[in-house]
């Protein structure tokens, strides 16, 4: 059972002070980028609600439960993840950094897109992984990335974007992003695993959306 008994979102549905979990939860679970943080007293939360969530710079969320599994993710890694309503339809990847070692899992948001009209999962998965590459090359910075698209992670290797989609003047912007995807991928090194996100034992990967 959790020692904390108050409970903070910062960035939420409703952001607040909670006195249960499950009112908190039901703030943020499935909201994109959720800020929060248990605490032990509800003064220390209402007065960290008030000074804002700077000095936090990590967030939990209980994503994966490592004490129950065997087979466990690397210690320390980037997640990344697309969400797309349609198919074709307004599309947004995202990357967290997720340091395995805490528990729960500690997140991190470093990278979110925009929202793209006319686009596809699989060019969302895509792109976050180039991303991915790309934000990791100019921190100067390498960890393993986890994906749990199976297609991003061939045309990435094969460094195309194999999309039946057509451009159009609804996502020409977008497809400029392909382009200059696939121009670093060509001319810079993978120098990081890109990794498989085995959804069937750790449940939903931590960059989700929870939009399912």
């Amino acid at each position: 059972m959790s020692k904390n008994k108050f409970y903070v979102v910062w960035k939420g549905r409703n952001p607040g002070v909670y006195g249960r979990w499950e009112d908190c939860k039901k703030e943020i679970e499935g909201f994109a980028g959720a800020l929060y943080k248990g605490f032990p007293d509800k003064a220390s939360a209402e007065a960290a609600f008030a000074k804002g969530f700077a000095g936090f710079e990590k967030k939990t969320t209980p994503l994966v439960d490592l004490t129950q599994v065997k087979e466990k993710p690397v210690s320390s890694a980037v997640a990344v993840d697309a969400a797309c309503s349609g198919n074709p339809g307004k599309m947004e990847y995202q990357g967290l950094f997720v340091d395995f070692g805490t528990q729960p899992a500690s997140t991190v948001l470093l990278f979110k897109s925009p929202v793209f009209e006319n686009g596809t999962n699989n060019i969302g998965e895509f792109l976050a992984i180039v991303h991915a590459l790309a934000w990791m090359k100019q921190k100067r910075v390498q960890y393993p990335i986890y994906s749990d698209s199976v297609n991003a992670q061939k045309w990435v290797r094969e460094k195309k974007c194999k999309t039946k989609l057509q451009p159009n003047a609804k996502n020409e912007y977008l497809f400029e992003l392909i382009v200059r995807a696939e121009k670093w991928l060509n001319e810079n090194a993978i120098e990081v695993p890109i990794l498989k996100w085995k959804t069937e034992i750790w449940g939903e990967i931590p960059a989700d959306f929870g939009r399912k």
